[in-house]
Parts: structure tokens; sequence; C-alpha cells
């Protein structure tokens, strides 16, 4: 069964029955479990940055690879659970144990969730006693990186849930004011407008470090 599909590629999932959907699928845990796994997923997302740019993987940054393709894992989770909180009151497990996942390259990858469970939960401790603390450990980049992909997908999964369908946009604005108003997510932006505290680094993928900031970025206070 596929859910969201109606409101785009990042919060589009399929849902399996447990234990674990048969192959071309895997547990996303791999990723925080393997090391291997994790180098060989941001290789790739340095080599689709370099193609991207007309550059050699060489002169991407691995650092930058590593902040994109944590932004694009962290995205991938929130959009789907924020959809079933404004849609359905509903608070997806997200627990990496029971998600699957196939790693392709650009744009949403292939996500599977469990059954959701009945009406209630909480997202911000689904989120924060599960994935993200275990995701961020993975990563060898500062916390103010990691803590500010995660401010910018929650936000931006709501900018887009919004676009998507405006009937939505204060519900989807109410949940997430209160998600980014808790830690770690409260010191990572600033409100009214939405602005992260740090930056992704993907500007530094184009060729000499020149490319274009994201709307939400520290940075466009500073050119």
């Amino acid at each position: 069964m596929t859910l969201f599909a109606a409101l785009g590629p990042f919060f589009s999932v399929e849902q399996h029955a447990a234990p674990t959907p048969k192959p071309p699928w895997r547990r996303l845990s791999e990723l925080v479990d393997d090391p291997a796994i994790l180098a060989d997923r941001i290789a790739h997302t340095r080599a689709y940055l370099g193609t991207a740019s007309g550059q050699p993987a060489e002169a991407i940054e691995v650092r930058v690879a590593a902040s994109v393709t944590h932004l694009g894992l962290v995205a991938r989770i929130i959009s789907p659970a924020l959809a079933a909180v404004v849609l359905e009151d509903r608070v997806p497990d997200l627990a990496l144990d029971h998600l699957h996942w196939q790693p392709v390259l650009g744009g949403a990858f292939p996500l599977s969730l469990p059954p959701i469970p009945p009406a209630g939960g909480d997202l911000h401790r689904e989120l924060f006693d599960g994935p993200l603390p275990a995701i961020a450990q993975a990563f060898e980049l500062s916390d103010h990186i990691l803590t500010g992909n995660v401010a910018s997908a929650v936000n931006g999964a709501a900018t887009a849930l919004s676009n998507a369908d405006p009937t939505l946009a204060t519900r989807a604005h109410t949940v997430t004011t209160d998600l980014l108003a808790l830690p770690p997510l409260r010191d990572a932006h600033t409100p009214n407008p939405f602005r992260r505290r740090s930056c992704c680094l993907i500007y530094r993928a184009a060729p000499n470090h020149k490319g274009p900031l994201c709307g939400d970025c520290v940075l466009n206070e500073s050119r």
C-alpha cells in the first residue's frame, strides 16, 4: 500500500507488514550499524554532486557530500511522519530497525513504514528518542550542521505539504512550530521567517564553491 503519494515524492511511502518486506527492500538501520554502508552512500552522493556540477567526485569535499546525505535522509523520514500527523493525527513507528529503504540516488529514495499505530503519539519523542540521534552519531559532522539540517527538513516538509494542499497549511504550521520550539531544534533556527543558524554546505559543491545558497541558509545574512 502506498501512502501520501498525492503530496509529493518525499511524502510518498510504502507500508509493509512485519517483520521484513522482501528484497530489494533493506533495513534503514544498516546505515548506522555498518560504517562501510554509510561511507558508500556518501561516496555515491559525492559522485552524484560531482556529475551534476560538471566536476570529478574528488572535487567535492567529503563533508559536503556527508551533509547532503544526512539532510536527504532526515527529510525523507520526517516528511511522511509529518503527513501522518497532519492528515490523520497518527505518529508512525520510526525505529530504524522497522524502516526499510532502497538506496537509489537522486530525489526521494523508496521508503517503507510498518503499519501506523492508532491515533495519538508524540512526534518529537518518536523522532528524538528514535532515529535522529542514531543517524547523527553516524555522521562525522558538527552538531551545528546536523541540527540545522533537521530543522531545515522540518520546515521544508511543512512548506512542501502546505504547497501541495493549502488546506493543510494551518495544521502543518501548528505541528512544526511546536516541534521547532523544543530542544534541540529551538536553538538551530530563527523563526518568522524561518532561517537556520547553520549551513548545509551544498553551495560548496559548485565549482570554486560559488553555488547558490538555500533560501533558509544563515549565510544569506552575510552575502
